[in-house]
């Protein structure tokens, strides 16, 4: 692993939402930062005003130009004193990274799933570290953070993906429920990947395709616990609308050219059924279910949430809503012991699950045929 330079907290990371990429750099001090790509300049700034305030750096990169050229730089200046006239800035500084895209013709795809982190580092990092060097692609799906009471905490983010990636390889990431909670929730989206600042996204990554989908609270927006900070229900209508949009927009999404697998990502299995308080906006969630099995048709839908292993077939006794497709809860915190996680690997046809955890131990091994019932090895 390459040092980290003073100034920077972690490594880039390269989190990968909408048809761009999103560089992201928290920093230790105050910084103008920008990225080069080949021969051009991506910036972190106002309105051509580079931004020197901030504690974390976020540049939009176009993810067809960076899938080319494989390569990247951070260029940045340590600003010592911002003044009217003659601002005091070190040197430009350079920071280079390879980057290993997902290949349009990969014949395996390995991803590792963390959720529900909860503020611990160290755990999910060792478990995400199963693959190795051939992991091909992170998804850090919600609740990474503890909530949003303390700026601080959204580092863990950052620190979980730079420890796992290097900078050298995509990270999806997901928002979580407990991510809503909290003073800087409203300014969550300033410090974490989003596509345009809306936490739910489609994405592609060589032969797959992906959609992110994001529940927001899981009780109803009137529960005493939020304290009527809350508009879900609106935000998720909002969703729909999305969504809706999405399915309409088929070739040029789930049904392109090259996409071989399709898969949705969300922090709550939504499909479920769940007891109060927490049994909200089940027409909602049904017609989600309706429109990625009548329209989309993904393969697999990974999710956290609950804080267990385990995999819910279509019409089992956990489906409730009409799953779209297998969905894989892949998350197991212990407060004392292992954080398990869970190692996909993709292939023409099905997908390779296995759930493991940071002493590198393996619980389950299955196999899912898309289209046909899980196998257990």
């Amino acid at each position: 692993m390459k040092p980290i330079p003073e100034a920077f907290l972690t490594t880039p990371v390269v989190y990968l939402a909408g048809s761009s990429y999103r560089i992201i750099v928290p920093v230790t001090c105050e910084t103008v930062m920008w990225v080069q790509v080949g021969n051009r300049c991506f910036y972190d700034d106002a309105n051509g005003v580079l931004r020197s305030a901030k504690r974390i750096h976020t540049v939009s990169v176009p993810q067809e130009l960076l899938d080319r050229e494989k390569t990247y730089t951070v260029c940045y200046r340590v600003v010592s004193e911002r003044k009217p006239y003659f601002t005091e800035a070190s040197d430009v500084l350079y920071y280079p990274s390879p980057f290993r895209p997902v290949a349009p013709d990969a014949g395996e795809i390995r991803i590792y799933h963390v959720a529900d982190a909860h503020n611990r580092v160290e755990e999910p990092v060792a478990a995400a570290r199963y693959f190795g060097e051939k992991l091909d692609l992170l998804i850090l799906n919600g609740d990474i953070p503890n909530h949003s009471g303390k700026i601080e905490y959204f580092s863990g983010i950052h620190q979980i993906a730079a420890q796992v990636t290097n900078g050298e390889i995509p990270v999806v990431f997901s928002r979580g429920n407990h991510d809503t909670r909290g003073v800087f929730a409203e300014q969550f989206s300033d410090y974490t990947p989003t596509d345009n600042g809306l936490p739910y996204f489609t994405f592609r990554a060589g032969p797959l395709w992906g959609i992110v989908l994001d529940c927001g609270e899981d009780k109803p927006d009137a529960h005493p616990e939020y304290g009527n900070m809350n508009c879900f229900e609106d935000f998720r209508r909002r969703e729909t609308e999305f969504l809706l949009r999405v399915a309409e927009n088929g070739r040029s999404e789930f049904a392109a050219d090259g996409v071989r697998n399709r898969l949705v990502v969300c922090h709550v299995p939504f499909t479920e059924k769940f007891k109060p308080p927490f049994d909200i906006e089940e027409d909602t969630y049904r017609e989600w279910a309706r429109i990625l099995r009548e329209k989309i048709r993904p393969q697999l839908m990974l999710c956290g949430h609950i804080h267990q292993c385990y995999i819910s077939e279509v019409g089992g006794e956990k489906d409730d809503k009409g799953q779209p497709c297998p969905v894989v809860v892949a998350s197991r915190p212990q407060k004392e012991g292992p954080f398990w996680g869970g190692a996909f690997t993709l292939r023409p046809g099905q997908c390779d699950v296995r759930f493991t955890d940071s002493g590198g131990a393996v619980s389950e091994n299955h196999t899912i045929l898309f289209g046909k019932p899980c196998e257990r090895i």
